[in-house]
């Protein structure tokens, strides 16, 4: 697999799939990072039309001295000392993880569901503050083994800014706004300066030389180049099998890349199959995120009027699938004492009897984990 950079010429939009109308529902909300499918497509372009055995891994951060940084695990939170109540304007002083309290192990809760994970009682001489987003890929090599000494740079916040882009449609010849699309608006997403995007990719016929592809919505542009393989994956590659020949107390999982959550006989979604619950103490993630629906776009279609051949524009509309994904960083703790090396899962991928349609998550890698032991953490 070859690494690749892709470098943002101009601001990425990711809007959700769903068309817009005048008054509320008039905003599409951002998703960033984007989904691999969308980043996959995008280097698909430049490759051949016809791949045999894609691969594809990512898309993951990369800065200006091209550290690689990944999502921070869900289950840290930092702690502060600082009175002020200002949570904003707080740092943490340390980092603790909610799966090594003994606190949660306590709590009444139905035996049909899975015990939450929460986080300690800090006193009123302490703050909460969650950690932030992203970790350098060297530092979470060591959480998964096993160490517990973190500092502040080894995390940063989301390396990009948003802008909100407003679209207005008036009236040909008025001063008012359409009825129909008249307004709405869409969240953009710009990388800081020295920030980049990083990828692995198995492309047949993919140029060697710098390439500009498109990606994202409104044909915004990226250049893609090759780069070496970063230092981290190759640790990281190591613990995506666990290989030990018992299982350690407190093994536990990371998630790598976008998981597809599972439905239930309720038509909800979860962050973990069913099949984890007699062997999962808990997990600590976020909410998932939808991604599918309707799409709305203009189409410019030639018909016949009078005789004659004109361009007119038509709304058309396609049905995606819906799908929930378990955002990357999600930590799932296993009970080491109804637990095998061979029940251990590969991904955070439904099972499915119909395996066909789940090939493409296979290819590029979604749900991809990550196995540690558990440390105490101070």
């Amino acid at each position: 697999m070859d690494w690749y950079i892709i470098d943002p010429l101009d601001v990425l939009l990711f809007r959700e799939s769903k068309p817009f109308s005048p008054g509320e529902g008039a905003r599409a909300k951002g998703q960033f990072p984007p989904m691999p499918s969308t980043v996959f497509q995008a280097l698909r372009s430049a490759a051949d039309t016809r791949q045999n055995k894609p691969e594809f891994l990512g898309p993951f951060l990369l800065d200006e001295d091209k550290t690689l940084w990944l999502p921070t695990p869900k289950d840290l939170i930092g702690i502060s000392e600082d009175e002020t109540t200002d949570k904003k304007a707080k740092s943490w002083d340390r980092l603790v993880s909610c799966r090594d309290l003994p606190s949660w192990s306590c709590i009444s809760y139905p035996t049909n569901h899975l015990m939450p994970m929460v986080f300690p009682e800090l006193g009123k001489d302490y703050t909460g503050i969650r950690s932030e987003p992203w970790m350098k890929a060297a530092k979470l090599l060591e959480y998964l083994n096993g160490s517990n000494k973190f500092d502040r740079a080894d995390f940063t916040a989301n390396p990009w800014d948003v802008q909100v882009l407003p679209h207005t449609h008036m009236k040909a010849g008025t001063r008012q706004v359409k009825d129909e699309e008249g307004f709405f608006t869409e969240v953009a997403t710009r990388l800081k300066s020295g920030w980049r995007f990083v990828v692995g990719a198995k492309l047949t016929g993919f140029p060697r030389a710098r390439v500009v592809v498109r990606l994202g919505g409104e044909s915004h542009r990226v250049i893609v180049s090759k780069v070496a393989k970063p230092e981290s994956i190759e640790g990281l590659s190591a613990l995506a099998q666990p290989t030990q020949p018992e299982i350690k107390r407190g093994m536990f999982a990371y998630l790598l890349t976008p998981g597809l959550a599972e439905t239930s006989e309720e038509l909800t979604y979860g962050l973990y199959p069913h099949a984890w619950k007699d062997c999962l103490l808990g997990c600590a993630g976020d909410r998932q995120l939808m991604w599918g629906g309707v799409r709305s776009r203009q189409e410019k279609r030639k018909v016949l009027r009078g005789g004659r051949e004109k361009e007119e524009e038509h709304k058309s509309f396609a049905l995606q699938p819906q799908r929930a994904f378990v955002p990357p960083g999600t930590v799932y703790l296993f009970d080491e004492r109804s637990l095998t090396l061979e029940q251990l899962p590969e991904r955070l991928l439904p099972d499915v009897e119909n395996k066909r349609w789940m090939d493409t998550f296979y290819k590029l890698n979604y749900g991809k984990l990550l196995w540690g032991n558990r440390c105490t953490i101070t």
